[in-house]
């Protein structure tokens, strides 16, 4: 991957964390010359982070005026929350009846990942085994349209969702959660698969106090 590439990845990320972790109001408009400053590149790079940012619905660049937060308010994470609940119940549901073998030691291979990460208190190493599990889910789904509207709303929601996961301290909780599921799917249950990843997935409106209280209000600005 090119320097740059690597550098706009880089600034992307720590940007949309800190608009997750709500340290931009909702309309805030960014200083590009402070930015570039800050991580210590090119305005280039900087620039291809906005538009990625944009990309994900994060960032409004408008041609003249420059680029402006535009952060998800609560009520509109949990409307999308409850969305990806129901699609990544709909690819359980399917990946439980196509699954392949090569597939299920991969899904088998991700849950250990994230247990040892789990167990060693890494966390970037629990939430990069996370995405392994819930992608080879998706392709297991067999439904190749399915699984690109998924991902796509999952990048969307990564920050939120790493977010809340460490607000709430619910870590352990999700480990648990994805070993139900897997029984589930290791029985052929993919109802009960299904009705597990719905829980799992919009677990973010029942914590809703919780998220609130630690980013402060300005989550609910948006």
């Amino acid at each position: 991957m090119p320097e740059k590439s690597r550098a706009a990845d880089r600034i992307c990320s720590e940007i949309e964390q800190a608009i997750a972790m709500g340290a931009y109001e909702d309309g805030e408009k960014l200083n590009e010359v402070a930015l570039a400053r800050q991580f210590d590149v090119s305005r280039t790079p900087l620039r291809e982070a906005l538009q990625s940012l944009q990309a994900i619905g994060l960032v409004e660049l408008i041609p003249n005026r420059g680029a402006f937060v535009r952060r998800p308010s609560m009520t509109r994470l949990v409307e999308m929350f409850e969305l990806m609940g129901e699609m990544e119940a709909l690819c359980v549901k399917l990946a439980t009846k196509r699954i392949t073998p090569a597939q299920r030691l991969r899904l088998q291979e991700a849950a250990r990942g994230c247990e040892e990460a789990l167990s060693e208190g890494r966390a970037d190493d629990y939430y990069a085994a996370n995405g392994r599990l819930h992608g080879v889910i998706y392709e297991a789904s067999g439904n190749e349209f399915l699984a690109e509207e998924t991902r796509r709303l999952l990048r969307r929601l990564s920050p939120f969702r790493r977010r809340q996961l460490d607000v709430t301290g619910r870590l352990r909780a999700s480990m648990g959660e994805h070993a139900a599921i897997l029984e589930a799917m290791d029985r052929g249950e993919a109802e009960a698969a299904a009705d597990l990843m719905r829980v799992h997935i919009t677990a973010l409106s029942r914590t809703y106090d919780q998220y609130i209280a630690a980013v402060g209000p300005r989550a609910e600005a948006g």
